[in-house]
């Protein structure tokens, strides 16, 4: 770039107008990829009060023993305030590695509290893995949809995600092959396979169990990394739990794990277990992003497992969850349009609706705000653009009634959507979207 070349003349600029930001020839080339989420622009209008949000993935904390807690809190900082407010390590608080690895005993788990890996959030988390792993160019294969959060992390480290198909039963074992098949053709290197096996965020379903240990031999065959991703498995309505991929194959699989949300979001407490070859450069990596988590929040969560009936809490979130699950799909059977599917998640947070043809779920959402009512459009959660005809509804913080009145007001919106449609026909064309990175309001 010629350097004497005025402001806006240089590349990124408009003719006629100063560049808004001044730093834009400064970047790495891999911020070229991150771009915030669809519904991040339409929050301050989707979290007034009157706007019935069914967008957001956050966990209802209402349940939570405040009193108790609040008293924990308390008692901690007073008895153990300099240890508490102090720096720690970046491997994470002992006690609380201990404490995993009894809450993952519960999905079969056996892991050594060498292994696990305190993160700040299992965001933090999946960010590292992505940084260890991922050079420029190298593949992920993901399910198709995938986290958002997910993929702006690989969007970050400029890593392609090739996705693959999913149905009621979760990721489809053939689909898995074909995507290794057809990369090992083209000469791709494919790092790992990223999955949500448990109430799969955004699409609600749970990969069935005599699946699993097919999919973990598709990848010890293609010498492929699993990264199983498993923030809501304590939550299944009926009160199962799935074998965790880990507990099949501790050798290939890396396990992300979270308290955010049969806990509390809040304190971002979070962690990794990986295999024993892997967790020495993960410390070196949480050194590097934080240099340790924050101590203070490690043992709130340790002398909540200690002191709470944390399972019995884990119950009532359930209980609670099940109760808003059944609210969505009772009002979606009710007001929905015909041609309208959805899926019927027996764990977790989420809700995944197909709309008719035609209907662009991102061109409608500006609208569904308008009628006071949010969701999360569908291209959102795909790297590729697709998606343009689902929806993301989350019932895990509105109320049973909220979620009702919610689905019946975008009932509404989508009879509109249909009703201009078969006067002018259908102008949309699938949203070209590429990998973002949500608030936590979103995620």
């Amino acid at each position: 770039m010629n350097a004497a070349q005025p402001p806006e003349h240089r590349q990124g600029s408009e003719p006629g107008r100063h560049n808004l930001d001044p730093h834009l020839d400064r970047y790495a080339a891999r911020t070229a990829g991150m771009t915030a989420s669809e519904i991040r622009a339409l929050f301050a209008v989707a979290s007034r009060p009157e706007v019935v949000s069914l967008a957001g993935g956050m966990p209802n904390l209402a349940a939570l023993p405040l009193d108790s807690l609040s008293g924990q809190m308390a008692e901690l900082i007073a008895e153990d305030g300099l240890v508490a407010l102090q720096y720690g390590s970046a491997h994470g608080v002992p006690t609380l590695r201990e404490q995993i690895c009894d809450v993952m005993a519960m999905e079969g788990i056996t892991g050594h509290p060498d292994d696990v890996v305190v993160t700040v959030g299992s965001q933090m988390g999946l960010d590292m893995v992505t940084r260890l792993f991922c050079d420029p160019g190298d593949v992920v294969i993901a399910e198709g949809p995938s986290y958002v959060g997910a993929l702006g992390s690989f969007a970050a480290y400029q890593a392609k995600v090739v996705h693959v198909a999913m149905d009621d039963d979760g990721l489809v074992p053939e689909t898995l092959r074909a995507a290794l098949a057809h990369a090992k053709s083209q000469g791709k290197r494919v790092k790992f396979l990223y999955t949500i096996p448990n109430f799969h965020n955004p699409a609600g379903v749970t990969l069935a169990v005599e699946r699993r240990a097919e999919i973990l031999e598709i990848c010890r065959e293609n010498d492929v990394l699993v990264v199983e991703d498993n923030p809501y498995g304590l939550l299944g309505f009926d009160g199962q739990t799935y074998p965790a991929l880990r507990s099949m194959d501790p050798d290939n699989v890396v396990y992300l794990g979270s308290f955010s949300k049969t806990f509390a979001s809040g304190l971002r407490v979070g962690w990794v277990l990986a295999p024993h070859a892997v967790r020495e450069k993960l410390v070196l990596a949480a050194e590097s992003a934080t240099l340790c988590p924050p101590t203070l929040n490690q043992l709130v969560v340790s002398r909540y497992l200690a002191t709470h009936d944390w399972k019995g809490q884990v119950k009532t979130f359930r209980e609670n969850y099940r109760e808003r699950r059944d609210a969505m799909l009772s009002a979606l059977e009710q007001h929905l349009p015909a041609g309208c599917t959805w899926t019927r998640p027996d764990g977790g947070f989420y809700v995944w609706v197909t709309v008719p043809e035609g209907v662009d779920t991102k061109a409608m959402l500006a609208r569904a705000v308008t009628a006071r009512v949010a969701y999360a459009s569908g291209t959102g959660f795909y790297a590729d653009g697709f998606g343009s005809r689902q929806m993301r509804l989350s019932y895990c913080y509105p109320t049973p009634e909220r979620i009702r009145e919610g689905v019946r007001r975008l009932a509404g919106v989508l009879e509109s959507e249909m009703d201009l449609m078969r006067t002018f026909g259908s102008g949309t064309t699938r949203a070209v979207s590429g990998p973002q990175f949500p608030g936590p309001d979103t995620a």
